[in-house]
């Protein structure tokens, strides 16, 4: 390698470096920004309404279910008790086969129920939690250009051999916009209490009425 190509080599290594070093960067912690974005606070409670209401028609199920088997179980015993007459018998007999049945076909709508709503609220969370993180990343977007920000790392990704992408930033090299953006996101929340506050607002007049 003659002198010429080394001072071209150098030339261009010192542009890149002088480039980097020109750059604005920034850094979020985007699993603290998502958790403490009100629309996910908002959007668990909801979650959670869908899995106890799921939970509930599951329950109702097993109750059934459980009513099945003591009813087999009695009948079963009648089935075998030698004091009845055998037209007794046979009937307890006839009566277990159809409560046999009846189970069967209880066992197999329990589990296509569990299948298809653990799939369901599976689709659900999966689809809240990209609309949220489009939402902030939007947030994060507007944040880097109103700022003058040129890259913005997500110091808590990680790649899919789950190693932090972002390893080591030096303190003064990047800057971190988390609680900013935290404040953007939550600027327009409703108030503690508003929520609650509304219904109790609109029963007052009707817990004072004894006039009518």
């Amino acid at each position: 390698m003659n002198r010429r190509t080394l001072a071209a080599l150098a030339l261009a290594v010192s542009t890149v470096f002088s480039s980097a070093a020109d750059l604005k960067l920034a850094v979020i912690d985007m699993k603290k920004a998502f958790e403490d974005f009100h629309k996910t606070q908002e959007a668990a409670e909801t979650y959670k309404g869908n899995y106890n209401k799921a939970a509930g028609e599951m329950r109702e199920r097993q109750d059934a279910y459980k009513k099945l088997t003591t009813d087999m179980q009695q009948l079963d015993k009648k089935a075998r008790d030698t004091i009845l007459t055998p037209d007794q018998r046979q009937k307890a007999i006839a009566e277990l086969n159809e409560k046999m049945k009846e189970a069967r076909a209880l066992e197999a709508e329990m589990q296509e129920f569990a299948e298809r709503r653990i799939g369901q609220l599976k689709q659900e969370d999966m689809k809240i939690r990209q609309t949220l993180y489009e939402e902030i990343s939007t947030v994060v977007r507007d944040h880097a250009l109103k700022n003058g920000y040129d890259m913005v790392f997500d110091k808590t990704g990680v790649s899919l051999s789950t190693v932090p992408i972002l390893i080591f930033v030096k303190e003064t090299a990047a800057t971190d916009i988390t609680s900013q953006v935290v404040v953007e996101l939550n600027k327009n929340a409703p108030a503690p209490g508003a929520a609650a506050a509304k219904p109790a607002e609109a029963a007052a007049p009707a817990a004072g009425d004894p006039k009518k």
